[in-house]
């Protein structure tokens, strides 16, 4: 039985540029996806097709158990969307901002009003609760925008990077904001390009690139698809990055990468923490200083290298134009598996 976010073959193109490639995505009930993917790679588009904001041209897509083609007014009174943008009424207070959303939803203006003064505890904005939005800073403008999101708790909710331009206090607060609504049953879809974000909220994570899911799992499988553990070192002077390099490939399972302004090489390993001893010894019977060493797994920073060619963050302003706008020719044809 298809969860309650699911889509199968969604395509979508802007003239020559085909943003999405035949997606599928399968989110069971009261769980967090987290879709990754490098800019322009489809991520915003996907969320768009999904939230009926965009029509797929052809593929099929279920939103808490509703067509989204056939059943689109249905699908936006059961859904949430925080989108990349704050969308708040400027000249509105944001108490004013969360009533009016709640009238919307054909609220009563009492139970409008109650939830309002909620969420402003809740997202810590009571204490501007009766100042125009356009006086927010960005960060408060965020936390309004995804406020408004949440004031019919819907049963499946979409966040396109919901946490962008707040500060690591907020970005924390939102944290356990969307652990609450999961554990109340809310299942929720969210793009990020903060990995630690989708490390520390998702229960699976698909990355997309070019339009398409080139792989998917939990964070430690997508992990152990891009190999073991790693040993990183940071000598303390420059002259001795060619000794170090000498060393570790002596230990290593793969090439051996340098950071020459941090001075820092790292190698693929196994052996653990007995390993680890060895390369301390035999670095120090060479004598070179280190400033720093450890053994570490990989990181999603890394799964991210392996499979798009770059880091999360390598990449330029991401909007639904950058999607459209793909000057990608030569669409990737394998899939990651």
């Amino acid at each position: 039985m298809p969860g309650a976010i699911y889509a199968e073959g969604l395509v979508k193109t802007f003239g020559d540029v085909r943003a999405l490639d035949g997606v599928d995505l399968d989110v069971p009930e009261g769980t967090v996806l987290g879709l990754l993917g490098p800019n322009g790679a489809g991520k915003t588009t996907t969320v768009r097709c999904l939230t009926t904001l965009l029509r797929p041209d052809s593929g099929r897509a279920v939103v808490a158990g509703l067509d989204v083609a056939r059943q689109p007014d249905a699908v936006r009174r059961s859904i949430g969307l925080s989108g990349q943008f704050a969308a708040v009424d400027e000249y509105l207070t944001g108490r004013e901002n969360l009533q009016m959303v709640g009238r919307l939803y054909q609220m009563g203006a009492k139970q409008a009003k109650a939830r309002a003064v909620e969420l402003l505890e809740q997202f810590h904005l009571a204490d501007a609760a009766d100042r125009p939005a356009k006086t927010y800073s960005g960060g408060m403008r965020r936390r309004l925008d995804l406020a408004a999101a949440l004031v019919v708790s819907p049963p499946v909710m979409f966040m396109d990077e919901p946490t962008t331009g707040l500060d690591p206090r907020n970005r924390q607060q939102l944290w356990e904001v969307i652990k609450q609504l999961v554990s109340g049953g809310t299942t929720l879809l969210l793009t990020t390009q903060y990995l630690e974000e989708a490390d520390h909220l998702a229960h699976d994570i698909a990355v997309v690139d070019h339009g398409r899911v080139i792989a998917q799992g939990t964070s430690d499988q997508l992990k152990a698809r891009t190999g073991g553990e790693r040993v990183e070192v940071v000598v303390h002077e420059r002259d001795h990055i060619p000794t170090a390099g000498e060393v570790l490939r002596g230990f290593g399972k793969g090439e051996t990468t340098v950071e020459e302004h941090t001075r820092k090489l790292t190698v693929p390993v196994t052996g653990g923490a007995k390993l680890l001893a060895e390369v301390i010894r035999e670095l120090d019977s060479r004598g070179i200083e280190i400033d720093d060493i450890a053994l570490r797994r990989p990181t999603l920073d890394d799964v991210f290298l392996s499979l798009t060619g770059h880091t999360a963050e390598e990449k330029t302003e991401d909007t639904g134009e950058a999607d459209r706008k793909d000057t990608r020719k030569d669409s990737r044809k394998e899939t990651v598996k």
